[in-house]
């Protein structure tokens, strides 16, 4: 899972916040469902009430008034009124940053009153009153510089990488692609009468993580807790929640034999307490691993990034401190990483968009040692960054909120932007042919971007219309929130949560086709992968479907792999690698 992330959703509503307005509250009693209130007059509201956030103090007045103050924001001053059981703020006259109102729901639960959060376009009121730790704007927050601490293994020499034919090196296989043409793959298989299946094998623990394939050998990370009970929760919803489970576990990169699903080796990478929570869906293990033939590198979020040769031998391991990932808007939720690594040229890549500092960083794939670090004004992202090859050079693509950037992947200067993207951005950047996908699926944005290698600058214009010499089209609201779009022979196939199945072409933007994929079930999270012009589509209820690449859906047919799927499929070899959550299958031809 890359996004993982992977990938987590955030909650509609804010943690609770206990507040001081049982007075009116009490009066009026609970909100009727469905119904509406008067709003208060000053015949009837209470007296002023004034809650404290911190530093912030938000006073409710007797006639609607409400005033916001806080060290460092714009001072705010607005109404407050009743509707529908809903409190509604509004900023008159609106600052900067406040485009609209608060709306805001109480409850009352016995002696207990509390306000949770539905929507506010104000970034200052929102932070008021949600009672989150983030600082003004106008006050940069102090923090200490990142340590980025670097231990080294052995020294001795790296074994040769075995040819490269067939690799899926990484997440998603070569470049991200997804694509792995002349593999003559089963037109049918059944995973229970083992028809089409050359092996299956159990993988302990929880993981998100998808298999990579070098040579004759698969690598995948897992992350075994103490507690027998530990689980995630598939599905398509909106809550926030982070997994209860902080037991000591076992973060675990395993070697598996391609032929027979024999374990080669394993390696226990760290061990103890999780150093930072995980999201309900997701897992300490979400991030896929990376090599290139001589070494593989597993990146466990807090817990470190963790480099071991093809033979087991630890190589090195970058401690980058505790990172921390959750909810843009709500940042006492944490939800945990899941970017993965990327190998280009010696280079090992790493995108650590956090709550607090955000950067890219390089390291030598040898070493561990820094090569360069680039900061970044970012929120936390769950995207992995991708080196994508063009004749304009090579180009580092980054997605995330703020902005997608491009770097040379060289030195980290930056080469190009485009933004914002949506606020909670999951899939990874993929291009071909001259051009550079980026989705995100997080509504009201959920745009996709296609811009034409070797642009510069910022390509977003002062409107929010992207430059046309450098973008080669734009949708807004058809971007997919966890799956990364798919290249396939001069198209662009999106896969949205809920089953919805889009194809555009390329170079233009005209849409080909927009289906739904039968039965999604819970939904998918794992992304597209193609093959002789059949593309696999795997959800989280387990079915592989396959879908025929054209101009006109065609699902070919639907597969049961007999448990839950997250992490996405690998290709190599004439085999499809999939990894489900409690094994990996290899379905090939035998």
């Amino acid at each position: 899972m890359s996004a993982g992330g992977s990938t987590a959703r955030r909650r509609w509503l804010a943690p609770i916040i206990v507040v001081c307005l049982a007075p009116w509250l009490q009066a009026r009693g609970p909100a009727p469902q469905g119904g509406g209130q008067s709003p208060p007059s000053a015949t009837t509201a209470p007296p002023a009430e004034t809650l404290t956030f911190g530093a912030f103090t938000a006073t409710f007045a007797p006639g609607g008034a409400l005033r916001l103050r806080g060290d460092g924001w714009p001072a705010l001053d607005g109404t407050w009124v009743i509707e529908a059981g809903v409190l509604v703020l509004r900023a008159a006259p609106a600052p900067r940053g406040c485009d609209g109102e608060g709306r805001y729901r109480p409850n009352r639960d016995g002696a207990r009153y509390t306000l949770a959060v539905i929507e506010d376009a104000c970034e200052p009121r929102r932070m008021i009153l949600d009672g989150s730790t983030w600082r003004p704007v106008t006050e940069p927050a102090d923090r200490p510089a990142r340590r980025i601490v670097r231990t080294a293994g052995s020294d001795a020499p790296l074994p040769a990488a075995a040819g490269d034919e067939g690799a899926w090196p990484g997440f998603r296989g070569p470049a991200a692609s997804g694509v792995a043409d002349g593999q003559d793959l089963p037109g049918t298989w059944d995973v229970n009468a083992g028809e089409g299946v050359r092996w299956r094998v159990p993988i302990p623990g929880l993981a998100h993580s998808s298999p990579i394939v070098w040579g004759d050998r698969i690598f995948v990370t897992t992350a075994i807790s103490r507690d027998p009970a530990a689980t995630f929760r598939p599905g398509l919803y909106g809550d926030g929640d982070a997994s209860a489970d902080r037991s000591v576990h076992r973060w675990v990169l395993m070697a598996i034999d391609a032929r027979t699903g024999r374990t080669l080796w394993e390696r226990v990478a760290d061990e103890g307490a999780p150093r930072q929570k995980r999201h309900v869906k997701s897992t300490y293990a979400s991030a896929t691993p990376a090599t290139d033939g001589r070494i593989v590198v597993a990146s466990f979020g807090s817990q470190g990034v963790f480099a071991y040769d093809v033979d087991g031998t630890f190589r090195w391991k970058v401690d980058l401190g505790r990172l921390d990932l959750g909810a843009y808007d709500i940042p006492t939720y944490e939800w945990g990483t899941a970017s993965s690594p990327t190998i280009w040229g010696g280079l090992v890549f790493l995108q650590c968009d956090t709550q607090q500092d955000s950067f890219v960083l390089a390291l030598d794939a040898r070493t561990g040692e820094t090569v360069w670090r680039t900061a970044r004004e970012e929120l936390p992202s769950w995207s992995s960054p991708n080196v994508i090859e063009a004749l304009s050079g090579p180009e580092l693509v980054t997605n995330a909120p703020n902005a997608i950037r491009a770097y040379d992947p060289r030195t980290g200067t930056e080469l190009w932007r485009i933004g914002p993207s949506s606020r909670i951005t999951a899939p990874t950047p993929v291009g071909r042919d001259g051009f550079v996908v980026v989705a995100s699926g997080r509504a009201p944005e959920r745009p996709i971007h296609v811009v034409r290698a070797g642009a510069r600058g910022d390509l977003t214009t002062s409107g929010g219309r992207p430059a046309p010499e450098s973008v080669a089209w734009s949708r807004m609201g058809r971007g997919s929130y966890m799956p990364t779009p798919l290249i396939y022979r001069g198209a662009v196939y999106v896969l949205a949560n809920n089953g919805v199945f889009d194809a555009y072409d390329l170079a233009t933007g005209a849409e080909i086709y927009r289906a739904r994929v039968p039965h999604p079930g819970s939904g998918f999270s794992a992304s597209p992968v193609a093959a002789d012009g059949l593309i696999y589509l795997s959800s989280e209820d387990g079915d592989v479907t396959v879908v025929r690449a054209g101009s006109a859906f065609e699902a070919v047919g639907t597969f049961p792999m007999g448990d839950l799927i997250m992490a996405t499929p690998a290709i190599s070899r004439g085999t499809l690698y999939v990894r489900t959550a409690g094994s990996l299958i290899a379905i090939g031809r035998r």
